[in-house]
């Protein structure tokens, strides 16, 4: 029986407000939608990490004509340079770093380039006598690059030593910059749907006034008083909330699974599974952050 009175409350109480319930919907929808993207995001960054640290290799560039390093005064590298070199890697000092490393001509840097520019034009403008050779590195661990770096760098025939790691920090970088601002702009929403909150059940409970000053009057107790307001404003958080969850899956199943992994096969982007890790999490905050607000505002504007 009381059961079926507190449903009938908060029945009543989001038909009446209607409109402010549905603005609570929408403002949580957004803001959780723009937490669930930040983390996205870094599931991202991690899924990213995993699949590429294991697959960066240090490059050693070597002298070509117009080369200008310390290493290359003497001009391009020469075959005894590059045998030296090839030696050096051999080595037990430097071999115990190294899982294997395979040599990059002119001509198969050329190659390489034409396949990953094979759509920009600036491939007509690009001739092999421009591209360094190299020796390519898979490292055993790829935090040992310094050893590597200052075993060659000042090596003859040598024009730099670059850990592909160093560019995708700054990806990394950049991605975990927008995560701070999705979580700066959730921030700013979440605290627009707290007061969002507390005003419609401020609303609700101001045009209920008669019903529970009858109920205080017979006895009620003060959760069954309290509930219904409470439970209008989770409901409407949670909803807000499920929306969320729904997005960033559609999102993770169409824009990266379905496009965007087709644009980029070599990239290893999140599954659809993997956003359903949020769904929980986003639920828990949104009804947390309602029910909190709900409660808070009845303890001022509701005395039982």
């Amino acid at each position: 029986m009381r059961l079926a009175f507190i449903l009938g409350e908060i029945g009543s109480g989001l038909r009446r407000n209607i409109t402010m319930v549905v603005s609570v919907i929408l403002v949580t929808f957004v803001s959780l939608t723009f937490v669930g993207a930040a983390g996205m995001l870094q599931l991202q960054i991690n899924q990213m990490k995993g699949y590429w640290y294991d697959k960066v290799q240090v490059a050693i560039f070597l002298c070509s004509d117009g080369s200008t390093a310390a290493g290359c005064a003497t001009g391009p590298v020469t075959p005894e340079q590059q045998e030296n070199l090839k030696t050096l890697l051999a080595s037990p000092a430097v071999a115990q770093y190294v899982n294997d490393f395979q040599f990059e001509s002119k001509d198969e840097a050329y190659k390489h380039f034409k396949e990953q520019f094979s759509n920009s034009p600036i491939v007509d403008s690009v001739t092999p006598d421009q591209l360094p050779a190299s020796f390519r590195i898979n490292m055993k661990d790829p935090e040992k690059y310094q050893i590597i770096s200052e075993t060659f760098s000042s090596q003859p025939g040598v024009e730099t030593v670059i850990d592909q790691r160093q560019l995708l920090e700054r990806l990394f970088s950049a991605m975990n910059a927008a995560s701070l601002v999705a979580v700066s702009i959730a921030g700013v929403m979440i605290v627009c749907a707290i007061l969002l909150i507390a005003t419609t059940i401020r609303l609700s409970a101001f045009s209920r006034r008669r019903e529970t000053g009858i109920m205080r009057l017979v006895g009620a107790s003060k959760i069954v008083i309290q509930l219904p307001f409470i439970l209008e404003g989770v409901i409407a958080a949670v909803i807000g909330a499920a929306l969320a969850s729904g997005t960033l899956w559609a999102v993770a199943h169409f824009f990266l699974g379905e496009y965007l992994s087709k644009q980029y096969p070599d990239t290893a982007f999140i599954s659809p599974g993997q956003t359903l890790i949020l769904a929980p999490a986003l639920l828990i905050l949104g009804g947390s952050l309602a029910g909190i607000s709900s409660l808070l505002t009845l303890r001022r504007y509701l005395k039982v």
